[in-house]
């Protein structure tokens, strides 16, 4: 069955409900990170990379950003393969991480819209070459998953559109480790002796 856009709901309502959705389902709160990544052309009905629009990056990022002020998590924003999708930060966040800046600025034909818009409004914005984020948001197919942390798991928003571009999304968890004795909360009890 094929789902059914709906056009009536804005973009920056659409972009907020699906960040909402995944700060809830990763519990992001402050110091933990959230990968972004947009195709604007996607977005606007157009194939990857051939259609890039500020003005809908901006209606996005206002969508990601009334959700972020309210978590208080971080964002890093995907830009596309012309900047081997390196993200855009503020260079507090590369800092506290001890990420590697690479050094470019980010404009609508080489980084994409979505990273255009995202670095002009940061307050000391620069590129990370890469992060291991606690969750991503996949905005029209452009391949987040290099940048979280080894153990994804898929996320299913109630929205699998923004515009015209499918949404995926995924959170991350500690991988899982001991085997059959092992114990993964307090609340459990484990017999047998372990030397």
């Amino acid at each position: 069955m094929v789902e059914q856009l709906d056009h009536e709901i804005p973009l920056e309502a659409q972009t907020t409900s699906v960040v909402r959705e995944i700060a809830e389902a990763a519990s992001l709160k402050a110091s933990r990170l959230l990968v972004i990544g947009v195709s604007t052309s996607e977005v606007a009905g157009s194939r990857i990379g051939t259609a890039g629009a500020l003005d809908v990056a901006q209606q996005l990022l206002s969508g990601v950003e009334s959700v972020r002020r309210e978590y208080g998590f971080d964002v890093a924003f995907q830009c596309c393969e012309h900047l081997n999708r390196a993200l855009v930060v503020e260079r507090a966040v590369l800092e506290r991480l001890g990420l590697m800046e690479v050094a470019a600025v980010p404009v609508r034909t080489a980084g994409g819209s979505m990273a255009t818009v995202a670095y002009r409004s940061m307050s000391d914005a620069c590129l990370a070459a890469n992060v291991q984020a606690h969750a991503g948001i996949d905005i029209g197919e452009t391949l987040i998953g290099m940048h979280l942390r080894p153990i994804a798991v898929p996320f299913r928003p109630s929205l699998r559109w923004i515009g015209e571009a499918r949404v995926t999304a995924a959170f991350t968890r500690p991988p899982l480790i001991g085997g059959q004795r092992a114990v993964y909360s307090l609340e459990q009890e484990v017999g047998g002796n372990c030397d």
